[in-house]
């Protein structure tokens, strides 16, 4: 059964127990209302009645009479009404009609009398009129009557219970009625509010279809007003979220690509040359004097794969938390001593100057070798990018922190190319896919995953064709327990 068939059926449900319960409720209500008007109105007949035919002698107080010419006429006239009508005296003895045959009130009933209370009931049993006939079930009140505190009449109206029950079958047909119509409009209200429910979860269900056809920028209006309007607003967020993570494959899967051909392409020229060489040498074709710089170059070359290797696996080990970092302190001038002095070739190579500027000791918290692996790459990619330009390592100690700088007067960088520079596989200048120095695209990436290992910060600052500088910040040791000790979030 369809979900709309399903709230209909709920809702019709519902609306027609609520009517049900609410009619037979009326209906109830109604009886016993009947009932109170009937037995209120006899009660006022009787008071007419015993005012009009009681007769109390002034000079003897104790003697109570009836009016029978009064009696008479007012039974005539009750009886037009359907009431009928019963005098009994203080000792439970029937006093008017006279020739009509009464069984006397029951002792429980005339207890109750003599107490002053008036008696509402329904009598099974039948009445004999005065003509000798049997007539229908009446419903009685019992109401007595004291003159000086002494019982001295009862009075016994009755009304036939059929011409009561006519009165509220009646009210009970009508009843009926506006039932009937009611759930008439129930089943309208019903179909008209489960279409609209269901409405809303199909527009929910088409728009699902959009998403799972790839169409990621789908958005349904949300009013915030119930559960449907938060599945709604759900909805919206994880549609967001999948076109964000769709752009990010699909920006992943062309740096990717990107870097397959570039490794493809400095892995082809190595492997060509080694090759090249290998079958000289195989075939001795290279002369004995060029021999050693044959080697030479083999393993320079050889080495580059190896760099270009290495870096792919420390980025997955990064990344995958493979690495544990051995954490001490130590002074970073010696460190950064070392870096400089192995990097200086290279910089002269590209006619740079490169220098170190700090004290001569400098205390930070960090892996050693993976201090110089940061340091190392942000100072290769600095000498990379700068031509005939000055490079400046600098260190200096902050609050609770080891701060060192490189920065230099190169080609510099924009705001585009800042947001991107730690991503993996990206390049800040695509036009070098073949330098001496084997650029990757993944050098500042496995520098920013390290730094964060370390609980630090770094930050770029550039201008394109003035420079860049680099930040780097390793907290203290205490710091850093700090950091572990944080939750996760």
């Amino acid at each position: 059964m369809k979900l709309m068939y399903q709230q209909m059926l709920g809702f019709f449900a519902a609306i027609t127990i609520i009517l049900v319960l609410m009619g037979v409720s009326y209906s109830q209500m109604t009886r016993h209302m009947v009932y109170s008007n009937t037995w209120n109105s006899l009660e006022k007949y009787a008071n007419s009645l015993i005012e009009q035919s009681l007769r109390i002698s002034s000079q003897h107080p104790k003697v109570v009479n009836f009016d029978t010419t009064a009696l008479e006429n007012s039974e005539q006239l009750l009886q037009n009404q359907a009431v009928s009508t019963a005098i009994y005296n203080s000792s439970n003895r029937i006093v008017f009609p006279a020739n009509v045959y009464q069984q006397s009130i029951a002792s429980s009933d005339w207890k109750k009398l003599k107490n002053n209370q008036i008696i509402h009931k329904v009598v099974d049993r039948r009445v004999r009129n005065k003509n000798g006939q049997v007539g229908p079930a009446v419903t009685e009140v019992m109401k007595p009557y004291f003159y000086n505190n002494k019982l001295v009449a009862v009075v016994v109206m009755g009304a036939f219970v059929s011409d009561i029950n006519t009165n509220v079958n009646q009210i009970n047909r009508n009843l009926i009625k506006s039932l009937l119509f009611s759930c008439l409009v129930a089943i309208v209200a019903s179909y008209i509010l489960a279409r609209y429910y269901t409405s809303r979860i199909n527009r929910l269900r088409k728009a699902t279809n959009q998403v799972a056809k790839g169409n990621y920028d789908v958005q349904m209006a949300s009013r915030n007003r119930d559960e449907i309007d938060d599945l709604i607003n759900d909805f919206n967020g994880m549609a967001h979220s999948l076109k964000d993570s769709q752009e990010e494959i699909q920006r992943q899967e062309e740096r990717r690509r990107e870097f397959m051909a570039n490794a493809s392409h400095e892995m082809r020229t190595p492997l060509t040359t080694i090759n090249g060489l290998l079958e000289g040498l195989a075939y001795d074709a290279i002369p004995e004097e060029s021999k050693e710089e044959s080697i030479e170059l083999m393993r320079s070359e050889t080495s580059r794969l190896i760099r270009l290797v290495n870096e792919n696996l420390d980025y997955e080990k990064i990344r995958s938390n493979q690495i544990m970092l051995n954490l001490h302190e130590f002074n970073a001038i010696d460190a950064l001593h070392n870096i400089v002095e192995q990097l200086k070739q290279k910089a002269d190579d590209s006619g740079d100057a490169l220098e170190l500027q700090a004290p001569k000791e400098i205390p930070v918290y960090a892996d050693y070798d993976r201090f110089v692996q940061i340091m190392f790459n942000i100072t290769q990619n600095a000498i990379q990018f700068t031509q005939q330009g000055n490079i400046t390592i600098s260190a200096q100690r902050g609050y609770e922190e080891t701060i060192v700088k490189v920065a230099d007067t190169g080609m510099g960088m924009s705001d585009k190319q800042l947001q991107n520079i730690w991503e993996r596989y990206y390049k800040a200048d695509p036009s070098r896919k073949n330098t001496k120095y084997g650029e990757s695209g993944l050098g500042l990436s496995i520098v920013h995953q390290l730094v964060q290992l370390h609980h630090g910060k770094i930050s770029v600052t550039s201008k394109e064709g003035v420079g860049t500088t680099f930040t780097v910040i390793f907290p203290d040791q205490h710091q850093t327990n700090s950091e572990r000790a944080k939750p996760a979030e």
